[in-house]
């Protein structure tokens, strides 16, 4: 038998492209476990890599809450602390007056500082409440704070405070008016319709009614306002003594020698209302009466224990 040769293999089209079923066959086919039998070139082997492995940590839900609250209290506690060290609030601080430098030398200073309706407030009390120089930036002043400083003054009731750009302040001022002389443990006081206190000497102001007693300063405008209610008799009120914290007695004609007025602790007004229509119809006041006693709303008492006029009862203290 002759040997098969090159020239004897013929490759026909049937050859080149497999069967259906022989396709089938070879998707089915295991794989061989060496490409070599496959007919496939083997692979190159790639190089080893030193790999180091990390751990993996399996933590549960409420251990996961937990690290990221230490995590979160971590920032907090340290921004905490950096607050508190100062640094911050130093760095901007340096910076905001920086910015403010520069806006002086541009030329947005203080050159002129106007105040109106100053009378009893000292230009001390003004400076230092304004807290600003001559030369200083304008635009670092804080107009807002600058009020409440002058109103904290004793002697002022309300401020405004007007920035006129570029180089001008103005400040406005209503000082708050006396109403009464407030005397106290035998000091005497001026004292404005709030009951504040006034500070400052008294001189021009001793014409205004005396009001005596413990608690009398801050009742002060509400009595002299419901006396108002009766002007004519207003008008001769010297003085008013608060008795008890309670009520007033008040004095006609004369602080210490005139006709005493005891108004009652409840219904004050209406009391005051009626010894004027009877000053009116009788003129009850123009008799030697000492005192009038109003506490009782149905009935008037009177005191006659003293000469007809002031004049006569000078006389009878000085032994004539």
């Amino acid at each position: 038998m002759r040997r098969m040769n090159d020239s004897d293999i013929v490759i026909t089209a049937d050859d080149r492209i497999a069967s259906s079923a022989h396709a089938v066959h070879r998707k089915h086919k295991r794989p061989a476990a060496d490409p070599r039998e496959a007919g496939e070139p083997r692979p190159r082997k790639a190089k080893a890599k030193m790999r180091r492995k990390i751990p993996r940590l399996h933590l549960s839900a409420l251990q996961k809450l937990a690290t990221g609250g230490v995590a979160v209290t971590a920032l907090v506690v340290g921004s905490a602390v950096l607050w508190h060290s100062g640094v911050v609030q130093r760095t901007a601080q340096a910076t905001v007056a920086a910015l403010f430098d520069a806006t002086a030398r541009a030329g947005f200073r203080i050159e002129e500082i106007t105040v109106s309706g100053r009378g009893r407030t000292t230009m001390d009390e003004v400076a230092a409440a304004l807290g600003a120089r001559h030369g200083g930036p304008i635009l670092a002043v804080d107009l807002n704070e600058v009020k409440d400083r002058l109103e904290a003054i004793p002697s002022v009731r309300a401020a405004a405070v007007e920035r006129r750009l570029p180089g001008s302040l103005h400040l406005a001022l209503v000082e708050r008016s006396p109403v009464a002389l407030w005397q106290n443990n035998g000091v005497h006081v001026l004292v404005d319709r709030d009951g504040v206190q006034i500070p400052g000497p008294i001189a021009g102001y001793e014409d205004l009614p005396l009001v005596v007693g413990d608690g009398a300063g801050i009742r002060a405008d509400e009595l002299l306002t419901m006396l108002a209610s009766e002007p004519e008799l207003a008008a001769r009120v010297k003085a008013a003594v608060r008795v008890g914290n309670r009520r007033w007695n008040v004095m006609l004609d004369d602080a210490i020698h005139g006709v005493e007025v005891r108004l009652p602790e409840d219904q004050a007004e209406d009391a005051w209302h009626r010894l004027a229509q009877m000053e009116r119809d009788k003129s009850v006041t123009n008799r030697a009466v000492a005192m009038i006693d109003l506490r009782t709303p149905d009935r008037m008492v009177l005191k006659t224990e003293r000469p007809a006029n002031p004049a006569e009862a000078k006389r009878k203290d000085n032994g004539a």
